[in-house]
């Protein structure tokens, strides 16, 4: 499987095969457990790319895809188990480390550049087998904006969920299962006809997850406020408000809170959402969170006999206690979404109890929707990273190289200082 194009240098790890006719792109199988079922080019995707004659796709066989492999066969597609001579390998989730091929290019999700722990022998086992890895979600414009994301879907599901926790949690009402659709059109309809309670949801972050989330909740026909009506009035109708960091932080020094400064400096500024845990019932966590800035609210705030919230879906599913919210005592699955959590104990207890939080943490929320979100991720490869497979040196790719050669990325040198050890070549 080796490339017509070898790397010499770091440098030229980015220098993306420019004399070769033809890129190999392999699709391959998710291996972790449990299994996730999207991919990043549908068949009729891969059927276009491969029209053009400047690539060749190859699929390896999957029983878990949401696109069966006899839909990438109709399309004209190839099957093949072992990836014959493939430049790039596509993939979703972590690649497991026993599946790993040595020497080759990959893109994932690795989730390791936040150092997070449960992936540092990944990235080592990456670096040891001189795989060139680029991360997707590193994959930034000129201006530092993600080109490619899932997070509008985890947003859509991550607020469906939300809905279908408080209905199992009391009752009132039925709601179907996204995973148990076949698309979000389906779940549409079903919305329609579903009636629900007075009650006041508050959703944070403004991005592709919290516009996702509000999508989900005006199409359920949930009725958006302002933070200042959703703080000092009630409602006979179902209402949600959507929080910007200006609604939930302050500065520690009291001085005028500024957007950017607040993204530089989180360190600097407090929280100020315990607020909306006195009016609220449900919380949809849908921000990207620095781990230098405030909790939305702290463990002793929870034991509170003003606490109101019965459910926290928490998209952003950063773990405890290095997280925005204290009770993500871990990720939940889409099998099993739902953990209880006792503020009096700080420990896990089962869901839809008095004076327990309904914690929905699942951390793969837009394969619940997989068809939808492949799709659209196939369209963001496509528009802005496809066409970089030729260029030489090409910046997109290399902001999100974390692995090529035996080290680590130029961009990413800070995770050899303690979580990762380098090849000395």
């Amino acid at each position: 499987m080796k490339s017509s194009h070898s790397c010499n240098s770091l440098s030229d790890a980015y220098f993306v095969l420019t004399n070769q006719d033809m890129i190999k792109i392999g699709l391959i199988s998710e291996g972790k457990t449990p299994p996730d079922s999207r991919v990043a080019l549908t068949p009729t995707q891969a059927k276009s790319i491969e029209d053009t004659g400047k690539y060749k796709i190859y699929v390896q066989p999957s029983a878990t895809r949401c696109y069966t492999d006899e839909e990438y066969l109709s399309a004209g597609l190839s099957l093949s188990d072992d990836m014959p001579g493939c430049d790039f390998l596509l993939g979703i989730k972590e690649v497991p480390k026993n599946q790993l091929i040595p020497n080759k290019k990959y893109f994932f999700f690795s989730h390791t550049y936040k150092k997070q722990v449960y992936n540092q022998a990944l990235l080592q086992k990456i670096i040891d087998d001189n795989i060139t890895l680029y991360d997707y979600e590193l994959l930034t414009d000129n201006r530092g904006q993600r080109v490619i994301a899932f997070g509008f879907f985890a947003g859509m599901v991550g607020a469906h969920n939300a809905m279908y926790t408080f209905a199992q949690r009391t009752k009132l009402f039925e709601i179907k299962r996204l995973k148990d659709c076949f698309d979000y059109a389906e779940a549409t309809k079903l919305y329609r006809l579903t009636k629900l309670p007075a009650l006041k949801i508050v959703l944070t972050g403004t991005g592709r997850v919290g516009s996702g989330a509000a999508k989900v909740l005006q199409d359920m026909g949930i009725k958006k406020v302002s933070p200042e009506v959703f703080l000092t009035e009630e409602s006979s109708e179902a209402i949600f408000t959507q929080l910007a960091p200006k609604d939930y932080a302050a500065r520690i020094d009291d001085s005028t809170f500024e957007d950017q400064y607040f993204f530089d400096n989180p360190k600097d500024h407090k929280s100020t959402f315990v607020r909306y845990t006195k009016v609220a019932d449900i919380m949809i966590n849908g921000i990207y969170w620095d781990n230098d800035a405030p909790a939305f609210f702290t463990t002793e705030e929870m034991k509170s006999d003003l606490w109101r919230i019965k459910v926290i879906a928490d998209i952003t599913c950063d773990i405890a206690p290095v997280s925005s919210i204290p009770s993500t005592l871990f990720a939940s699955t889409i099998a099993d979404p739902i953990f209880g959590y006792d503020p009096q104990t700080g420990k896990e207890s089962a869901p839809h109890k008095d004076g327990i939080v309904d914690m929905m943490t699942v951390d793969n929320l837009p394969n619940e929707l997989p068809r939808d979100a492949s799709q659209a991720f196939g369209e963001m490869f496509t528009d802005h990273v496809l066409d970089t497979l030729h260029e030489p040196s090409p910046k997109l790719l290399e902001r999100a190289m974390l692995a090529s050669e035996g080290q680590l990325g130029p961009h990413f040198k800070y995770l050899g200082e303690d979580y990762v050890k380098e090849k000395n070549v």
